[in-house]
Formats: C-alpha cells, structure tokens, sequence
C-alpha cells in the first residue's frame, strides 16, 4: 500500500438536522481510523471535531469518494444501521472499469470473504464465502474502458472492487486489484453517487446524490 496522504479539503456537508449528517467523503481519505498514529485522520475524526456527538453507521473505502450518512443521536444510528443491515438503503456507484464491459445490464452474484494471507484483501469464496451480489448498467463502452453504473444488493467489504474483478473488468486506478491500472489515474475510479434511505424520524424518504467527479 502507498503511504497515506489524506486530501486536505474542506467538509463538504450535503445535509444536516437534528438526527442525520450527510457527507460527501473525498477519495484518499479513511472513513475510521486505521491501526497506528499515522492513520488516525480519517473522517470521522474530522466530522468530531465539529459535532461531537456524531455516530458512525457505515463505511466507504479509503479510495472511494461519495455520500455518506451519519448518526446524530443513538436512535438515529441504530435506525439507519438496521436499514442497511435490512438491504432496504439503496445505494448507486459509479465506476470506471477496465475494458468493454458486456452485456450492458447484468448481475454478479458470487460469495465473498477475506483472503487472509493478503488481507486486506477480498476474495471470491463458493465454500465459506457470505453471500454477496452487484447490479450493474453500462453508461457508455469503448474497447479501452466502460463507465458503469454499480447497484450492490449487499454490502460485504470490497464487493464492488472484487466482481468487477471477477467480471474481468477490474475498477481503473484500483490499487489493490488493479495495481497495473493505479499508476495512470489519480484516483481508483468509484463513486458513491447517490443513497436512498429513511429519515430516523418519521420514516420519510430521502435521496442525497452527488455527480462523480471523474
């Protein structure tokens, strides 16, 4: 792994009430803190120093940019953590992967777990692996690359980055499982363009959605 060099960008606040913080999470940047003083910067940290009461209710990977949601009350927390433990969030990444992705709507539906000797590594597992399955909706195709919309169904660690492997079709400047791929991009291309979700209080639907920035 690269050494971490988190961005130094401002908060980018979508939405903010009395229960519920929604994020725009910058790629390069930890949602939690890693093992060690040198990872202790992560969002999370940079949102307490603002509210802080803030609560944690899921992740984005370190090289994934998008929306998050956070909890501002101990309701709001378990409320919304039940909501993605229920699959009943809906969440749409964009990514950029390598090759000409085909057919143009498709589902990976294949078991994932952690590959300890390479942790933290992903890996398709049909013995021991928990159930795991991603949507996707090509955008736009050339013979070099696909823009591709990502629906995942569950949220194991890794999911979107290990089926587009799986396809054969590894997400660009991935470093972990498309290393070859990291030197020309700036960025691992994913985003965690919108989520879907009800309000902790009252149930009302809501949609938050940022456009990629790639």
């Amino acid at each position: 792994m690269t050494a971490y060099t988190p961005p130094d960008t401002p908060l980018d606040i979508l939405h903010e009430d009395h229960e519920i913080l929604v994020v725009n999470k910058p790629a390069g940047l930890l949602s939690v803190p890693g093992k060690g003083p040198e990872l202790a910067d992560c969002l999370i940290a940079r949102l307490e120093a603002v509210y802080p009461q803030v609560l944690l209710v899921h992740r984005l990977d370190r090289d994934t940019s998008g929306v998050m949601v956070f909890g501002l009350t101990p309701h709001a927390q378990r409320h919304l953590g039940l909501q993605f433990e229920k699959r009943q969030t809906k969440k749409t990444y964009l990514a950029r992967v390598v090759g000409r992705l085909e057919p143009k709507t498709g589902t990976v539906d294949l078991p994932l777990i952690v590959d300890w000797p390479n942790r933290p590594l992903q890996k398709v597992d049909h013995e021991t692996g928990k159930p795991a399955v991603t949507n996707w909706r090509v955008m736009k195709a050339s013979d070099k690359e696909s823009r591709v919309k990502l629906y995942p169904q569950t949220g194991r660690s890794h999911q979107l980055r290990v089926h587009m492997l799986a396809l054969r079709h590894p997400i660009l400047g991935d470093p972990l499982y498309a290393p070859e791929t990291a030197d020309r991009y700036p960025r691992m291309m994913l985003h965690a363009e919108e989520l879907r979700l009800r309000h902790p209080d009252g149930g009302e639907g809501m949609k938050f959605r940022v456009a990629a920035p790639f």
